[in-house]
């Protein structure tokens, strides 16, 4: 703890021995201009005493404004830009094969419940068949008995935070070789399972973290609450002295979350989603990181009933709690994209896509509409896409809406195929996918995209200053075997 004290201690100092190194580096050189502009001023500049007289001539008044506030704002703007924010690294919990679930093993599951018909097994065989998702996505232990609902008790939830949670920061933590009472900052995010103590209250718990640790847990944000976390984290970043680091994580906890009604837009969720979880770790220190945060830009709908009611958790008619995911979630979506790629544009497109893109918006707005929206090519930009990998339908859709070729959305395909929706950590698995197949540069940049309820359209553009050296991680068992080919229906 002494050495700890003392780190923090020296991190400290050196926050405001930085900071006061500004105000000096500014306050001279402005000092010294105003002296030469005065000497300039003098009738007969050959004299240095003439300058000074003619500077001690000046009110206290002309002396402030010359010299004192534009140091003064030179010096405020140092101090208050926002600094560069680090990913040091990332892990995703690694499944197991004895969670594996084939879809043979899911729909004799389902037919052992016994409130679903057949009619609604039925349904759920055809979901699967075109869902994109392979025979090795994985559940929880506790979906894994008969009958499953039976199981799936309060106990076995925070079981699988045990499993999912302290597997990816444990491997974080022996990735980066970071200590635990290194962090400053966490941010947990799990949108359907809050139980109390928090999630944050356990990882603390766990790994006995600091009492002074700025913690929050994000419930409720859906599929793309780890770019919303990743926010936060740079937020609290900014105002921790330099160094501080922040642990992120992100899952979802299924096993409380089995439907087992016949809506079948609340039965859903059962087909797609599956166990998965990352944790990151970000850091203002650029010392071993492997990329660097460039943006994040959030896009909220809920303003709209609809936008707010197409991803909603309620009781179906039975008094069954479920995720009801409405028949006009990709219409939504698309809108949300849309205003959402409206804010990331200027910010990452080089200038001749900003020129198409800021003409076709004011002729559209000049025409009532009837101009055609301009896509940018955002391949442009960047040299990685992070999809969500929410389902077939919704990587289908952003394949078309941005113009985006086979390769460049393989990753979203191929996480959807091994491991499933995975909530809000399906972008890491991509990001780890795209690193396994050695398909990253240093230099590179990547757009993840997350969306989630609310509705909500999240992105973050990250630029990669290290890759990653092997192919170890959650694809190290099986990236040999990917891409695979996945047909539009798929027989079992």
């Amino acid at each position: 703890m002494a050495a700890r004290f003392l780190d923090r201690l020296k991190a400290t100092y050196q926050y405001y021995h930085r900071a006061m190194g500004n105000v000096l580096l500014v306050a001279v050189p402005a000092a010294a201009a105003a002296l030469v502009a005065v000497a300039l001023l003098a009738p007969e500049a050959e004299s240095t005493m003439v300058a000074i007289g003619r500077l001690r001539e000046l009110r206290p008044a002309h002396l402030f404004l010359a010299v004192f506030l534009p140091a003064a704002a030179a010096t405020v703007y140092l101090v208050m830009r926002p600094r560069a924010v680090y990913l040091v690294d990332y892990a995703c919990f690694r499944t197991a094969p004895n969670c594996r679930v084939p879809f043979a093993t899911f729909l004799e599951h389902a037919r052992q419940v016994p409130t679903l018909t057949e009619r609604s097994v039925r349904f759920m065989t055809r979901l699967l068949e075109r869902s994109g998702l392979g025979e090795e996505t994985c559940l929880p232990p506790a979906h894994h008995f008969i009958p499953t609902y039976k199981y799936c008790t309060l106990e076995a939830a925070r079981a699988e935070v045990d499993l999912v949670v302290f597997s990816a920061v444990d491997e974080l933590f022996a990735k980066t070789g970071v200590r635990p009472d290194d962090i400053d900052i966490l941010v947990v995010n799990c949108s359907l399972f809050c139980p109390t103590p928090s999630f944050v209250d356990m990882i603390v718990n766990r790994y006995k973290l600091r009492s002074d640790i700025r913690g929050m847990h994000l419930s409720g944000m859906g599929c793309s609450a780890s770019l919303i976390s990743i926010g936060l984290a740079r937020n609290l970043l900014q105002v921790a002295p330099h160094g501080s680091r922040a642990l992120v994580v992100s899952t979802e906890t299924i096993t409380p979350n089995y439907y087992v009604g016949n809506e079948r837009a609340m039965l859903l969720p059962n087909c797609l989603f599956r166990i998965g979880g990352a944790a990151a770790l970000l850091s203002t220190s650029p010392a071993k990181a492997r990329f660097r945060l460039k943006h994040v830009v959030r896009t909220l709908t809920g303003a709209e009933d609809s936008a707010h009611h197409c991803v909603f958790q309620e009781e179906d008619e039975h008094g069954n709690i479920g995720i009801n995911l409405s028949k006009d979630l990709m219409t939504i979506a698309g809108n949300a994209l849309k205003a959402n790629i409206t804010a990331i544009a200027p910010l990452v497109l080089p200038a001749s896509e900003q020129l198409k893109f800021a003409l076709a918006f004011i002729a559209r707005k000049a025409l009532s509409g009837r101009v055609k929206p301009y896509i940018p090519d955002f391949r442009a930009a960047f040299e990685h896409f992070c999809i969500h990998a929410g389902g077939r339908a919704v990587i289908d859709e952003l394949q078309r809406s941005l113009c985006l070729s086979d390769e460049q959305v393989e990753a979203s395909r191929m996480a959807l195929h091994r491991f499933g929706n995975t909530s809000s950590s399906s972008v890491w698995y991509e990001l780890a996918y795209v690193e396994a197949k050695g398909r990253m540069r240093r230099g590179d940049r990547v757009w993840m995209i997350g969306f989630g309820s609310g509705f909500k359209c999240n992105s973050a553009a990250w630029e990669c200053i290290s890759p990653a050296r092997d192919a170890d991680g959650p694809w190290a068992t099986s990236i040999h075997r990917y891409p695979v080919g996945i047909p539009d229906v798929l027989k079992h």
